[in-house]
């Protein structure tokens, strides 16, 4: 018997972490991932071979978020996702607050530009076609903080508390799209805070820090109303499969529990980024610093040299 038109089995057995790890593909995202890490490798073995250096740690940064959307979406936390409150929450929270920040330290548009060919003169191509999206008005618009906070408070509120998500939960196609905008809301809320790449908007690190702030204490309230609540509030988990053994009430609570535990997860990796961001930054400016002064010292001590030598030239 299927779910929702989504193509599983209703009968899913009790769930064990085991079941949930057991391949189980989604082709949309199979292939979606495959190319995202192909490409990226691309990139980097073009600028290997072209003698330039790429740093590992974003390497492995990429890679490993882009195998955690894998997880979520290829294995049999899928299948459960969709008759499971709880572990659906899962994926939520992994798609939305991890893999974007892992696939954010990758850089990979830092890594596009700098192993994409130029064009050449007058005509256009995928890098030129890339810096003038960079540079656009649309990205000035869904990179700014005015949009990206409201847009990823209301991806939970304005989703789960109305009839959207049961809409979305109807048909592989809704739920694909849902978890790709989960995606997408975490990389456009995590891109101006941690993003390595160039982006319209690059506000200072306190400033940065503040925004991370200003969106994560409403994950943390959502995920207590789902625990708090005294009746289950998403008509897709209301009457869960007999096979699996839970209530729908307690698998409600179970997934506000990990909803306001998984904010916390977020904020400490993006500080521990940001702090050692920060760190590099100031790094870099003191030695730009100590160069100019060593410029200054060599010209005052030829200057020096010089007005010694004309003295010298008088005396003479």
């Amino acid at each position: 018997m299927d779910h929702s038109g989504h193509g599983m089995t209703m009968d899913l057995p009790p769930f064990t972490l085991g079941r949930g790890l057991q391949w189980s593909t989604d082709p949309f995202f199979l292939v979606a991932c495959l190319v995202g890490l192909a490409l990226y490798a691309w990139g980097v073995v073009r600028l290997r071979r072209r003698g330039d250096a790429w740093p590992v740690g974003r390497t492995v940064s990429y890679v490993v978020g882009v195998l955690s959307v894998m997880l979520m979406m290829c294995t049999g936390l899928n299948d459960y996702g969709m008759v499971m409150f709880s572990v659906h929450m899962v994926q939520h929270m992994v798609i939305s607050m991890l893999s974007p920040i892992l696939i954010l330290l990758g850089a990979p548009v830092t890594l596009a530009l700098r192993a994409l060919p130029p064009a050449g003169r007058g005509r256009k191509g995928p890098r030129e076609w890339l810096l003038a999206l960079l540079h656009s008005r649309y990205m000035q618009i869904i990179t700014h903080p005015a949009f990206t906070i409201p847009l990823f408070i209301a991806s939970l509120y304005a989703l789960y508390f109305t009839p959207m998500f049961d809409f979305l939960m109807g048909s592989k196609t809704g739920h694909i799209a849902m978890m790709v905008h989960f995606l997408a809301v975490g990389v456009v809320f995590f891109w101006p805070i941690i993003g390595v790449d160039p982006g319209p908007h690059r506000p200072g690190y306190l400033m940065r820090m503040l925004e991370l702030f200003a969106g994560m204490p409403f994950h943390a309230f959502f995920g207590i109303a789902l625990m708090m609540a005294s009746e289950p509030m998403v008509e897709t988990f209301k009457n869960p499969p007999s096979s699996l053994g839970i209530e729908a009430l307690a698998d409600q609570n179970a997934a506000g529990g990990i909803a306001w535990a998984f904010s916390e997860i977020p904020s400490v990796l993006v500080l521990i980024a940001l702090l050692f961001q920060w760190y590099r930054s100031e790094q870099r400016q003191a030695r730009r610093k100590d160069r100019a002064a060593d410029r200054d010292g060599d010209k005052e001590l030829e200057a020096y040299n010089a007005y010694l030598a004309s003295l010298n030239a008088r005396g003479n």
